[in-house]
């Protein structure tokens, strides 16, 4: 009979002899999920034995898919995000450590300015900027806005997930359309749009390539459209002084800062991600 951290051992063992960099998290979310805990309690667990074949069934297919290049959080089907629980399946992109920096940055500015604000959220996918805006500053109404129903369906569900369904809503427009006429005016507008060039999505990384949502990736030839979109269609519902904060594609940075300036942001500026990456781009709506 084995223990909680027998399986997670021979779990761990397993993901790293396949190369897996982050064999220690990634073989702790999986045992954590087959047995229904989470990751604090099944350290709190570890040394309590496990009947045999209770959850070694679960353990080992959830490996096999990851052994196959499916991401874990895809496998475990929640991923955590600015200290948020978020919901995801392969029908939104898996929110990453990059895009705390724009949620950071959201969040600061709503406390600054006060913390009872009405966002934007475009191209939402999990809605898990919105949703971390919504859960670290409750005064803030946040609309989250997606043109994939699967999407909008993901965002409900965290909204759900993390109780805040009175200050989110989530509804279906189209960023490269007109914006619809009763939406009304924002303080402020986010967004991680699609950003990658279309002829760049076959060198990416298998385990983006072949799972998360291509839509959710495809930025159009130069890796810009959707950034056009958002400056041109989307800026007149910013109230005077309303902020947009947008991430963007390493080397990227110049050109977003262009296109804002010729759409009548100012006090515009870069932030850097934890790899000294310009990724994210705030301005001032005048």
């Amino acid at each position: 009979m084995q223990t909680y951290n027998d399986i997670y051992l021979d779990t761990r063992r397993k993901l790293r002899a396949a190369g897996i960099n982050a064999h220690d998290l990634e073989a702790r979310l999986i045992v954590a999920h087959a047995a229904g805990k989470t990751s604090e309690d099944l350290i709190r667990s570890s040394r309590l034995f496990v009947p045999a074949g209770t959850i070694m069934r679960s353990v080992n297919a959830m490996v096999e898919r990851r052994l196959a290049g499916e991401p874990v959080a895809y496998i475990v089907g929640e991923w955590e995000f600015y200290g948020v629980p978020i919901i995801v399946n392969d029908t939104v992109l898996i929110p990453r450590v990059d895009t705390e920096v724009l949620a950071g940055e959201a969040i600061r500015l709503a406390r600054q300015r006060g913390g009872r604000l009405r966002l934007l959220d475009l191209c939402a996918g999990s809605g898990c900027i919105g949703i971390a805006v919504s859960v670290n500053v409750p005064g803030c109404r946040i609309v989250l806005a997606d043109n994939s129903e699967k999407a909008l369906a993901m965002c409900r569900a965290n909204m759900l997930r993390n109780n805040i369904s009175r200050n989110v809503t989530a509804i279906e427009v189209d960023v490269l359309e007109t914006p619809p006429a009763l939406l009304g005016t924002f303080d402020g507008i986010v967004s991680n749009p699609p950003y990658i060039p279309t002829g760049e999505l076959k060198n990416l990384d298998a385990s983006v390539r072949d799972y998360e949502p291509v839509y959710a990736l495809d930025g159009g030839p130069d890796g810009l459209y959707y950034f056009r979109a958002i400056a041109t269609n989307w800026a007149s519902l910013l109230k005077k002084d309303g902020f947009i904060i947008l991430e963007c594609g390493d080397g990227q940075a110049q050109t977003v800062r262009e296109i804002l300036q010729e759409s009548g942001f100012g006090s515009i500026k870069t932030h850097i991600d934890t790899l000294g990456i310009e990724r994210v781009i705030t301005g001032i709506y005048k």
